[in-house]
């Protein structure tokens, strides 16, 4: 699927994986472009594993500053803690 987020896509250059993320990246956000963000992640199927990662820190941004649209979301970044024993 096609990123439709504000802005250059993610996947546009090597570079992207390493775009920031700005509040006017974040403020572009709405209710279908989130919703692209979290299928991409929750079908998890990425070239690289770097794309994935940049995915899962841009909905990480977004569940700390646009928490009122990331909510239904906030299951793709939460982490659970584990026992590395």
């Amino acid at each position: 699927m096609e990123a439709s987020i504000p802005g250059p896509a993610l996947n546009e250059s090597p570079k992207a994986a390493s775009r920031a993320i700005t509040p006017e990246l974040l403020d572009g956000f709405d209710e279908a472009s989130i919703a692209e963000l979290a299928q991409r992640l929750d079908d998890d199927d990425y070239p690289t594993p770097f794309e994935g990662l940049s995915d899962w820190h841009l909905m990480r941004a977004l569940a700390i500053h646009r928490p009122d649209l990331a909510r239904p979301y906030v299951h793709l970044v939460d982490q659970e803690p584990f026992d590395e024993d």
